[in-house]
């Protein structure tokens, strides 16, 4: 029955001229749910909801209150906070004051872009299909946890009693508000749901945000180096990275994110205390001590557990540890999740040994398994959403003699019935098939490559650093190369005719290529730095105080490094000049032609830094919210870059050209070079240029050389690589945090990993 809510919310939807889908993509709220709102399917909707999708219809507001109304019409009231047995405060966990009036604007945008990236993320996972499983938990051992007067911020003397902190997913918010200090750690085995619990704690604690609240942000532990970052600057960076507006300047002349970290408006979820690197675990913890942040931290119980013996307990932090379903969940859980007929479903006959009293050695081995969240979920896919296949196989001992073989099996088995029996709905013209054994060769050099690294985040901007550093310094040379020889073969035919452009793209390629892979190798692969993506968008007309003070120090970086590659590239010019044509002698025509070409390259790469840093503006917070969108932001950073380049460039190049010769012929003699010849050097240098800049130093020029054309050509990835990504994204083997894919779970990575190896 379709309730008031339901039918206002597509009245107003209707009247601003928008579909079900085009509403959820601008309030970052799932089309499932607006879809259950309206037919009446889904009732209760929270307060954060409501407001997220009368600011994605722009209401007015008396329409915005009515909608509201409408919302609270339907609701039952709230249960008031757990008491606090008189002690502790009786204010926010963590008793921290509200975010300061100059960046609540901010906080409420970027807590209006977490809640739609993780509420979209939920519903891809089908984490409530049919319905969450019963993930619970126990307190920890006393030994990792502090004194209960710290988590409760007692006053000295007083000798509190522990808190009751039992529970189930669905009350992880209401568990987390018991603790006085705000800081909680999770601790669970590999697959028992601790991610899960982390995207569940999000959304629930946004859902009742107040406005002045601080926004809780997932961060994944596993790229932090205690040892050479501080947790505040390392918290800002991400944030950065996930979140490339907020790179905007703030109140005190840092970044919004640095502002906000500095003013306690984020609150970390910090995830995967176990994966941050092999040594670094009591140096996190003692960096974790040096501040009070209210914080969420999950880890597996060893890593935990040693880095506390190897220093001391998180200060301030309660514990829980998360606990293995039970066999009344799984036979509740699993048979909901196949096809129904007359005689059952295809897990009844199993499920049935699982509910004996004395189960069989079969039944015993697949009891240990279907423990964890992750192994349920792996079982219900190549099972309960694959036609024709019945996980009675799964007791068959003489394949499966211990618990670990049916894990390695459940594990192995994902990726075929991903690709070779769940189906593709999206529209036929997106439909991408691939073959079994490349896919899992691709995947598994992806799992690979991220072992490598020792990350779990898979970054498209990084999938360069796959390749050895020689190779990726070849790669550079080679395409640049081939771009420049191209361009100015196109340009010095109209000149020279045909054999005099050929001519100038060999001389050019073999010069400039070798100089921008030089360069490349010293700026981005020595320094063990992946080119980052531009956390920009480019606009015209800017002219703003902050553009003005970026433009000098912009011009004077372009300007040195003009002039190190002109003089350079003019010096190997010169030489191979006349080496190959008798033209005077090598070193002073290498010479000349330096101190002409150094000035006036410097002066144009100056200017194109200093008109390219004017255009800068910062992005939405809400945009670049994936992979796929912050590479098409940067495509389009880079095209506009490239459009700038061009003529700036060409211009500064062929007539500053004129000028430093016109200067040099009293005391270098004539030279004969006119206005035709500075037109050809112009638009070469500015195409030429260009394209080299982008190839050799952009994140999305990085991605073209290596993920578009190199990593395919030697057979390492596809040639769609994007689609691919986004394919397996789409089947659920890869899953989406922020800007970046990670696979769906760290033991399926790891598991890709071992067999990709042997």
């Amino acid at each position: 029955m379709t309730t008031q809510f339901g039918v206002l919310l597509r009245q107003l939807r209707r009247q601003a001229g928008m579909t079900q889908e085009q509403l959820a993509e601008r309030s970052g709220v799932g089309v499932r749910t607006i879809r259950g709102f309206e037919t009446g399917e889904r009732a209760d909707p929270r307060v954060a909801t409501v407001r997220l999708l009368a600011d994605a219809v722009d209401l007015a507001p008396a329409d915005r209150d009515d909608l509201l109304l409408a919302a609270a019409a339907g609701r039952a009231p709230r249960a008031d906070p757990p008491a606090r047995d008189g002690t502790g405060p009786s204010v926010t966990p963590g008793d921290r004051g509200p975010v300061p009036d100059a960046l609540a604007g901010t906080a409420d945008q970027l807590a209006r872009a977490v809640a739609g990236r993780w509420r979209r993320e939920a519903e891809q996972r089908q984490l409530a299909d049919p319905f969450p499983l019963p993930v619970g938990w126990r307190p920890v051992p006393e030994r990792l946890t502090d004194h209960w007067a710290n988590i409760r911020r007692a006053p000295a003397g007083a000798d509190p009693g522990p808190l009751d902190l039992t529970g189930e997913l669905e009350r992880i918010v209401e568990v987390y508000r018991r603790i006085p200090s705000g800081r909680l750690v999770v601790l669970g085995r590999a697959g028992s749901g601790k991610t899960v619990l982390t995207l569940r704690f999000v959304l629930d604690l946004l859902a009742d945000r107040a406005r002045d609240g601080a926004v809780p942000v997932i961060f994944g532990l596993g790229s932090w180096n205690p040892a050479t970052t501080p947790l505040r600057e390392w918290l800002t960076g991400r944030l950065l990275r996930e979140f490339p507006g907020l790179a905007a300047p703030g109140p005190s002349g840092s970044t919004l994110a640095a502002a906000l970290v500095e003013a306690d408006g984020i609150l970390p979820v910090l995830d995967g205390f176990d994966e941050i690197a092999d040594g670094l675990h009591r140096a996190a913890l003692e960096a974790l001590n040096t501040t009070t942040l209210p914080l969420l931290l999950t880890s597996r119980p060893a890593e935990y557990a040693a880095a506390v013996a190897g220093t001391d307990v998180l200060t301030s932090a309660a514990g829980v540890e998360l606990t293995d379903l039970t066999r009344t969940d799984v036979v509740n859980y699993l048979p909901r999740t196949a096809r129904k007929d007359p005689a059952g479903t295809v897990w009844d006959p199993v499920l049935a040994e699982l509910r004996a009293q004395r189960p069989t050695p079969a039944g015993a081995n697949l009891g240990a398994v279907l423990t964890t969240p992750l192994m349920v979920m792996l079982a219900r896919t190549s099972y309960s959403d694959t036609p024709g296949r019945d996980p009675a196989e799964l007791l068959d001992t003489g394949r499966f003699a211990t618990p670990e073989a049916i894990e390695d099996h459940l594990l192995d088995s994902f990726i075929p019935t991903v690709y070779r029996y769940q189906p593709d709905n999206r529209p036929t013209g997106q439909r991408r098939r691939w073959e079994l054994d490349r896919v899992q060769h691709w995947l598994g050099y992806l799992a690979t490559h991220l072992d490598r690294l020792g990350t779990r985040d898979l970054a498209w901007w990084q999938l360069n650093s796959t390749l050895r550093r020689s190779s990726r310094v070849l790669a550079a040379g080679i395409v640049a190369a081939l771009a420049i020889g191209l361009v100015d073969s196109l340009v010095d035919s109209l000149v020279d005719g045909i054999a005099g452009g050929l001519l100038a793209a060999l001389v050019n390629g073999f010069t400039v290529g070798p100089a921008f892979a030089l360069a490349h190798g010293i700026l981005v692969v020595s320094g063990r730095t992946a080119v980052e993506p531009s956390r920009v968008r480019m606009r015209l007309l800017r002219g703003t105080g902050d553009a003005r003070a970026r433009f000098g120090p912009r011009f004077a970086a372009g300007l040195l490094g003009g002039l190190l590659f002109g003089f350079g590239d003019g010096m190997v010019s010169g030489l191979m000049n006349a080496a190959l044509f008798d033209f005077g002698d090598g070193p002073v025509s290498g010479l000349i032609n330096g101190l002409v070409f150094g000035p006036v390259f410097g002066l144009a790469a100056g200017l194109v830094f200093g008109f390219v840093s004017w255009a800068e503006s910062p992005l939405d917070i809400g945009s670049a919210a994936n992979p796929v969108d912050l590479l098409n932001a940067d495509r389009t950073t880079v095209v506009f870059q490239l459009l700038l380049w061009v003529p700036v460039f060409g211009v500064a190049v062929g007539f500053g050209t004129i000028g430093v010769i016109g200067l040099a012929r009293g005391f270098l003699g004539p030279f004969v070079f006119g206005l035709d010849d500075a037109l050809a050097l112009g638009l070469a240098s500015g195409l030429g240029g260009g394209l080299g800049y982008a190839l050799c130093f952009t994140a999305w020029g990085q991605w073209v050389v290596f993920s578009r054309l190199w990593l395919p050509l030697t057979g390492r990835l596809p040639w769609g690589v994007t689609a691919f990504l986004d394919d397996a994204y789409q089947r659920g083997v890869l899953r989406q945090s922020g800007a970046v894919y990670q696979f769906r779970h760290a033991r399926l990575q790891d598991r890709l990993c071992q067999v990709f190896e042997t």
